[in-house]
């Protein structure tokens, strides 16, 4: 947001239609301050902050001074690449630190978690490689009883169908990216997923559990190609 007024309205604006976490980005010179506003104007709700790698371990001073707000995460606040220096920056704060762009495979979960640079993973499906890699580094999490969100990357029904399959797997603990269908498309290419009590509700059809709806799809395709076997 361009400004702390327009960040508030926006969360309550967002909180009014249901959803019970909030998280803000942040970077050097937007963290504190729009972080106390939000807690001081809004009280005990669920927030969380992603710095998507805008800082360094110099910045740790300033990232401690997120403690004082009782998140739930610093998601990703340095370098994707840079795991160990996430390990340093874990013992500087006590807020739990999240990885996202580091975490690419159930292998590297493990090495992020055996290094301590994390005590919460973001398991994004596009970002690892599908769901199998997906379901696998869920797997590696819970057996090191390190909680998971489920991220995503603004899918329509089908993918989002898929992610809300996946978030409620056991060690989805904590609320994920999982939006309803009208936080993106004013119309969906499916029936649309509708937050009920701050969730939503997982699909119990075949497959991915929900189809496109025809004459949505036909309105949005622009092109159609046929393959016949050889």
């Amino acid at each position: 947001m361009d400004s702390i007024p327009a960040l508030l309205d926006v969360v309550d604006e967002y909180l009014s239609e249901g959803y019970v976490r909030i998280k803000l980005k942040i970077e050097p010179g937007w963290d504190v301050a729009p972080v106390q506003a939000v807690r001081e104007r809004f009280g005990d709700i669920a927030l969380q902050v992603d710095a998507n790698t805008a800082y360094t371990l110099n910045d740790s001073k300033q990232l401690a001074k997120l403690d004082d707000f009782d998140l739930l995460l610093i998601e990703q606040p340095l370098e994707e690449e840079d795991v160990r220096a996430h390990a340093v920056l874990a013992e500087r704060v006590n807020t739990p630190i999240c990885l996202d762009e580091s975490i690419t495979s159930a292998r590297s979960a493990a090495d992020a978690i055996a290094l301590g640079a994390c005590q919460i993973v973001n398991i994004k499906p596009g970002r690892v490689g599908g769901y199998l890699e997906a379901r696998r580094i869920h797997d590696v999490c819970v057996a090191y009883g390190i909680p998971v969100w489920c991220g995503g990357m603004l899918e329509t029904g089908l993918g989002r169908a898929a992610n809300v399959a996946l978030a409620a797997m056991p060690g989805f603990t904590l609320p994920g990216d999982v939006s309803a269908s009208d936080r993106f498309y004013s119309e969906d290419i499916t029936e649309p997923f509708v937050l009920r009590e701050g969730g939503l509700d997982v699909p119990t059809g075949h497959g991915l559990g929900v189809s496109p709806t025809p004459e949505r799809l036909d309105s949005f395709t622009f092109a159609t190609s046929e393959f016949f076997p050889a």
